[in-house]
This record gives C-alpha cells, sequence and structure tokens, in this order.
C-alpha cells in the first residue's frame, strides 16, 4: 500500500461549495494529491449539475483541474463490481459506499477519506479516516 489517499465525492463537492466550513479542508485534500474513482466523478457532477446547480462548463473545469491534481481515477470494472458486492455482504455496507470501498483498496489507499463512514472504520487492510471531523 502506497499511502495515496482516496477521496470521496463530498470532498470534490465541498472543494467548490459556496461558503462551506470544510471547503479549506477539502482543497487541501485535493491540492495534495490523491486518487478517486470514476464513480466518485460521475456523483461528482451529479451533485454539482442537480444540487449547487453548477453549469457545465464550470464542471468541466473541476474535472479538468481534478485531473491535473489526482492520479488517474480508478475504473468501473465487473471485478471492481463483484469485490463490493462481497464487501456490502460481509461490512454490512451501503453498495455504493461498498464500491467506493474497494476502489480504495484497488487503489491501494492506506488513508481512505470518507465523511459518511465512521472514522477508524476498519474494512480489510483500509483504515476509514474522516477529515472533517475536527473541523
Amino acid at each position: 500500500m502506497n499511502g495515496t489517499p482516496f477521496l470521496d465525492t463530498n470532498i470534490l463537492i465541498y472543494a467548490v461549495a459556496p461558503e462551506d466550513r470544510r471547503t479549506t479542508t477539502a482543497q487541501d485534500l485535493i491540492e495534495g494529491g490523491g486518487v478517486v474513482s470514476v464513480q466518485v466523478l460521475n456523483e461528482f457532477v451529479s451533485v454539482a449539475r442537480r444540487r449547487l446547480r453548477r453549469e457545465w462548463p464550470e464542471i468541466e473545469a473541476a474535472l479538468g483541474l481534478l485531473r491535473r491534481l489526482l492520479d488517474p481515477p480508478i475504473s468501473l470494472t465487473v471485478e471492481l463490481h463483484e469485490s463490493a458486492i462481497a464487501l456490502a455482504r460481509e461490512h454490512r455496507l451501503a453498495f455504493y459506499d461498498a464500491l467506493i470501498v474497494a476502489a480504495a483498496s484497488q487503489a491501494n489507499s492506506t488513508v481512505p477519506s470518507f465523511q459518511d463512514m465512521q472514522d477508524g472504520r476498519r474494512i480489510g487492510g483500509l483504515t476509514i479516516r474522516n477529515p472533517f471531523t475536527a473541523t
């Protein structure tokens, strides 16, 4: 495991959220580098359009910046899908959370950052960290 942080969707959203107390932390995490999955990028686009009401050029510019700052995203594959099913079953995770955990594992991340999961929870060889617990 290489210690590359795996960043969840919330981190990307908070980085562009207006007047959110977590924005600076999220921006610092992204600027520090890391990896995401295609699922995280898809969720980012969906939330940016639907909730934040961002226009396409702004979303595309944010995606371009993410591509420059972060490692190549982890692709959605049948193997990743099957791994997520096993994780969801064994650890009682919501499927889409399990898919993110599976991608973090595939990325050899030792520092997966998730807001929506219990800080310090161990799943397989991963320890979940909530970067906003002190924020």
